[in-house]
């Protein structure tokens, strides 16, 4: 199996684009590409928007290539309705666009599925399927809360299998601080997982005991899953000090042998994380 993150904070752009390649098939999970409109009541600067043009071409050129594309939840870093094309061909497993959904997800999911019509070659709900392909296998969770409740609506985990390896893709779990979000990874015992990490950079609104439960869980884990790989990233790299803020996982990755560790990390290249320093990039401009 390989696995190929594509797009995410630690590169530049909000995403959680992967792309898994097995022996059987190439499966593209949450196709999407976006900057923060505001942070630190400021705009992108010029340098996220061409980041953003750059990484949304290597999702495109992964589009291409694969045979199966996944959808976790209909939040726009993770799928796109103005790009309908990519979807072409395709065997499209998706977040079931009206159930276990809210009323702004839901009314994303139709518009996204009467642009997509007619484009790909087969679509499928995935909540708590099993789906395969030769000898992979994709299991998604059920329906799980987009963070510490389900005020955003609900995502789906993906565990890929082929053979003896498992990867999972946690989607938006904002931690995972619920057992329900925790219970997939620990039913899947992946050997790496791309987990999207505490929502730290806004504290006001995850609160304390939601980081206490995320860093246990991420935690235990480490110590009771085969887990080699932990990529962190999504919200929690959108905090210049997010190191700091789950230093426990880190302590226990050492000792477990499991290397704790960012999609630019994974990929070998250094972190980026332009929405974090936006504040810096605009002053430099002065």
């Amino acid at each position: 199996m390989e696995i190929i993150p594509l797009a995410s904070e630690s590169l530049g752009v909000r995403s959680m684009a992967v792309l898994v390649k097995t022996k059987d098939c190439s499966i593209l999970i949450d196709p999407g590409v976006a900057l923060g409109p505001k942070r630190y009541g400021l705009r992108p600067h010029r340098t996220e928007l061409d980041r953003e043009e750059i990484l949304w071409g290597s999702v495109l050129k992964a589009a291409e290539t694969a045979d199966i594309m996944t959808v976790s939840h209909y939040h726009y870093d993770h799928h796109d309705p103005k790009r309908p094309e990519m979807f072409r061909d395709k065997t499209l497993l998706i977040k079931h666009p009206t159930e276990n959904i809210n009323k702004s997800q839901r009314g994303r999911a139709s518009d996204f599925l009467k642009a997509i019509e007619g484009i790909p070659s087969g679509i499928e709900f995935a909540d708590d399927g099993k789906f395969e392909f030769g000898e992979t296998t994709l299991q998604f969770s059920k329906a799980v809360p987009h963070g510490t409740n389900d005020y955003l609506g609900y995502v789906v985990e993906l565990a890929i299998t082929d053979g003896d390896e498992t990867f999972l893709h946690t989607s938006d779990v904002e931690g995972p601080s619920l057992y329900e979000q925790v219970e997939f990874i620990f039913k899947s015992q992946p050997l790496v997982v791309a987990c999207d990490g505490p929502m730290t950079y806004m504290m006001y609104r995850y609160g304390k005991e939601a980081l206490e439960k995320s860093t246990a869980n991420l935690v235990k884990v480490i110590e009771e899953t085969p887990i080699k790989v932990l990529m962190l990233d999504h919200h929690l790299l959108r905090d210049v000090k997010w190191r700091e803020k789950i230093q426990p996982v880190f302590n226990s990755g050492e000792e477990h042998g499991c290397q704790v560790q960012t999609f630019a990390e994974f990929v070998g290249k250094e972190n980026d994380l332009l929405e974090a320093h936006r504040k810096k990039l605009h002053k430099e401009d002065k």
